[in-house]
């Protein structure tokens, strides 16, 4: 059951890997399975955000329930976006793996997937780019968590 729930946490909106990786190791999985079932997890959505929520987002911008939802998603997507292309020039690759992989509120794989299909970047750069910046998140955040479960340990 637990792998299950590291699993779905890991789909996430802004949860994704990043909560979900603490969650996995706290629960007692073993490291290495922790990490591959969040990546897994965390990547699942990738290719369904790439090419279908952009169209999905402008479809409902205007609805009446669920429009202001919607729009915020956008807006938080042509952010990142505006925020990649700004500080990336030509490296924009190096930039989302980045924008992914720093674990911030905001920066995950959903809203990085959302970000290269606003700016039209190739489909494969962008989920080897999501992909790279995940691991990169789940090294930061595995490593702390580990580091203070340890810490915890050595105290308690």
């Amino acid at each position: 059951m637990k792998y299950l729930i590291a699993f779905f946490v890991s789909m996430v909106p802004l949860v994704e890997l990043r909560g979900a990786l603490p969650i996995a190791l706290a629960s007692g999985i073993p490291t290495l399975e922790a990490y591959i079932i969040c990546i897994v997890g965390n990547m699942l959505p990738v290719p369904v955000i790439f090419f279908f929520a952009r169209k999905v987002l402008e479809w409902g911008k205007d609805k009446p329930v669920i429009g202001g939802f919607f729009t915020f998603c956008l807006e938080k997507g042509h952010k990142g976006g505006e925020k990649l292309k700004a500080t990336a020039g030509r490296g924009l690759f190096v930039a989302l793996l980045l924008f992914v992989g720093i674990p911030l509120p905001g920066t995950g794989a959903w809203t990085g997937t959302l970000a290269a299909s606003i700016l039209d970047m190739d489909f494969k750069s962008s989920v080897i780019a999501v992909m790279l910046g995940v691991v990169l998140a789940g090294v930061i955040m595995g490593s702390g968590t580990l580091l203070l479960m340890q810490g915890i340990s050595f105290f308690g």
